[in-house]
């Protein structure tokens, strides 16, 4: 196993950062990371001469190797220090120092080690600080953060995974990030949006997205500077348990199909994530449930209606949106009947000209439509001679 190769060479060896924190969560890590106080060059010579496979992935410059090892990727850091950070990329310098790799990371729950014997190096109190499900800076909060600006981001990520309640901050937390909050104008666009798009599937995400409103946030992130935030509220409330896709979650903050737009100027979203803000905004208000015995039947309409693939996927996040477990329930069973008749069956009937086909199969349309779709392939062309 690849952790003797370590041994053999004394060099030590570390689960580190978010796998530490899962574990002692009494959750399976995603990935786990590990640290060591070998250099790449000595770890790459070490693992060549095992016949180790390695995967390049321009990790190296920042002390990353990446082993492929019984179908799995570990990744192995080398101990670091930040030399030089413009709130964005690090210069790096290797050491052998523990403490000095678990200084310059992010929060205190994010810094641990473990040991592969099972003990812990806990520097900045982090396991006191889960333990308290207390989310907080290692060190200065402004200086962590003015290594790099995301880290307010991930501050309120992992406040939304991991504090019990909303508003338990540190003031003097709360006053660095508003204090640099501008730096988030110089972040790229793709590491904000994901970052954004885990707070918005988190727990507390009315209160952290307050907060972003509320320190200057928002607006360097491509949020609106007028969000509506009682709207956003009601929204969030209403998808509690529905599983909706981020986007749906954040439109409810939008008045007007430009903040939609303007997102995507800032954050370059996916065009599916686009087109889901604009058919939100557009259809949010007056696209609601029937009253009378068939509530679903405009959501119905809507699709048929519709010619585009996915409408289907929109039609569901909407109800999610409009708090209607119900009915998103029921449109999930719901599979899209198709129309049974054809050209070839009015040309059996002695409709010949294209013109008079088309017209019939759009007025046989409409009575099936009117059937609620139920009325079958006889009937609709018995339909057609009373027509």
């Amino acid at each position: 196993s690849f952790p003797e190769l370590f041994e053999k060479k004394n060099y030590e060896l570390r689960i580190a950062g978010g796998a530490v924190r899962d574990l002692l969560s009494g959750m399976t890590p995603q990935d786990i990371d590990f640290a060591t106080t070998a250099t790449p060059a000595e770890m790459k010579e070490m693992f060549t001469s095992a016949g180790v496979r390695l995967i390049n992935n321009k990790g190296e410059k920042h002390g990353t190797i990446t082993a492929r090892l019984h179908e799995q990727n570990f990744e192995i850091t080398t101990l670091r220090i930040d030399v030089v950070t413009d709130g964005r990329h690090a210069e790096v310098e290797f050491t052998t120092d523990w403490e000095k790799d678990a200084e310059r990371r992010d929060l205190t729950v994010n810094s641990m080690f473990l040991g592969l014997d099972g003990m812990l190096y806990d520097f900045f109190n982090g396991y006191e600080d889960l333990k308290n499900k207390k989310i907080r800076f290692v060190g200065k909060a402004s200086e962590r953060i003015q290594e790099d600006y995301l880290r307010i981001l991930r501050y309120f990520r992992f406040y939304g995974r991991i504090a019990e309640k909303p508003g338990d901050h540190e003031p003097s937390t709360l006053q660095a990030i508003k204090e640099n909050a501008k730096g988030l104008a110089g972040i790229s666009g793709e590491r904000i949006w994901v970052e954004l798009k885990k707070i918005l599937l988190g727990n507390h995400v009315n209160h952290l997205v307050r907060l972003m409103y509320e320190l200057d946030i928002a607006q360097y992130i491509g949020l609106p500077l007028d969000g509506s935030l009682e709207e956003f509220d009601r929204v969030t409330k209403n998808i509690q348990n529905l599983c909706p896709k981020p986007m749906t979650v954040l439109t409810s903050l939008f008045k007007v199909k430009d903040d939609v737009t303007n997102l995507d100027l800032r954050l370059k979203i996916s065009k599916e994530e686009k087109n889901l803000g604009l058919f939100l905004v557009k259809h949010r208000q007056e696209l609601t449930k029937a009253m009378g015995p068939e509530p679903l039947r405009p959501y119905q309409d809507f699709i048929m209606d519709s010619r585009e693939a996915n409408t289907n996927s929109k039609i569901c996040e909407l109800l999610k949106y409009q708090g209607e477990e119900h009915l998103l329930r029921e449109m999930q069973q719901w599979t899209v009947p198709s129309f049974p008749v054809s050209g070839h069956d009015l040309r059996k009937m002695g409709v010949s000209s294209g013109k008079e086909i088309g017209t019939a199969l759009q007025q046989l349309r409409d009575e099936w439509k009117k059937s609620g779709y139920h009325m079958d392939k006889e009937e609709l062309l018995s339909c057609l001679k009373k027509l």
